[in-house]
């Protein structure tokens, strides 16, 4: 694996303690995807790929993915054409004669082994200079930055997370794994002071969450002492990618689950007994939770 300069650091780590957790932030630990999507990213792909027209569907979609299917928590950019994918296809759209950008562009770029960020894709031009819908799409993602940069602040984590985090700082290895631009976790980490108690924020310049926790745990750690905590399915894919067990902050239950947490789970896990039958039942919990059918067809 071709590791980004940024993500060294990562493969650089060394044990300090006996456990490695990793922990999403947008959605797990800070109670922002909500406003994030609803203010800063609809309005956004509304603007930017010209969907006035059918605005009411382009939001319906957008949510959907991004908050309430198995694809929450997806990459802006694969999360981006799965929207388009699905209005296209929508009957509504199709009776408007709506023009859904087909994305081809944004596609190749996705597949590309460029990172999926601003950064990634500048470089990715470079090689495809020219191109209207990459420049366009760059456009966007920096004014979904720049909203979310004037509009997401004064969010504090959800009850229970500093809790849990104070009472791990000295028995485990934590380091941040999400896809969100490291500018704005560094933003909201150290807005709240929880900054401190992890070793590393890794955000999407450093690579997927699955490489995250490859760098800074791969081979570092007994086997059942890795734990990644998330909130959407590709949480869930990054720690199995690596063998790491996997706890589910569940949407729209967040307070109780990092109360069971920190109450319950982090014992669980720390002893020896969180494995098997017990994170069966509550990954099984959060899986009900995060459907593939968009409520418009079913």
């Amino acid at each position: 694996m071709a590791v980004p300069d940024a993500a060294k650091p990562l493969l650089e780590m060394q044990p300090e303690h006996g456990f490695f957790i990793g922990i999403d932030s947008d959605g797990c630990a800070f109670d922002t995807m909500e406003i994030k999507h609803k203010e800063c990213f609809i309005p956004n792909i509304i603007k930017y790929w010209n969907l006035q027209p059918v605005a009411r569907f382009a939001r319906e979609a957008a949510e959907f993915v991004n908050l309430y299917s198995k694809w929450r928590g997806t990459n802006r950019w694969p999360a981006l054409v799965k929207v388009m994918d699905l209005l296209r296809e929508r009957p509504e759209v199709i009776r408007r004669h709506a023009n859904i950008p087909e994305m081809n562009s944004i596609r190749e770029f996705i597949e590309s082994e460029f990172p999926k960020s601003n950064d990634g894709l500048r470089s990715y031009m470079k090689e495809h200079p020219g191109d209207p819908e990459l420049e366009n799409g760059l456009a966007w993602s920096l004014a979904v930055n720049a909203t979310i940069a004037d509009m997401v602040h004064g969010i504090p984590p959800f009850p229970f997370v500093r809790e849990s985090l104070e009472a791990l700082q000295d028995k485990a290895d934590m380091i941040v794994v999400s896809q969100t631009p490291v500018e704005a976790l560094e933003r909201e980490w150290k807005e709240h002071g929880i900054d401190r108690y992890v070793r590393f924020i890794a955000g999407q310049e450093m690579g997927t969450k699955a490489q995250h926790i490859e760098l800074a745990a791969g081979g570092k750690y007994p086997e059942g002492h890795v734990l990644m905590i998330g909130d959407a399915p590709g949480d869930m894919r990054a720690a199995r990618a690596n063998g790491a067990l996997f706890y589910p902050i569940n949407p729209g239950h967040e307070e109780e689950s990092w109360e069971r947490f920190y109450k319950e789970a982090m014992e669980r896990f720390l002893s020896g007994t969180y494995a098997g039958e017990y994170e069966s039942k509550l990954i099984e919990e959060f899986e009900k939770l995060l459907p593939e059918t968009p409520p418009w067809k079913r």
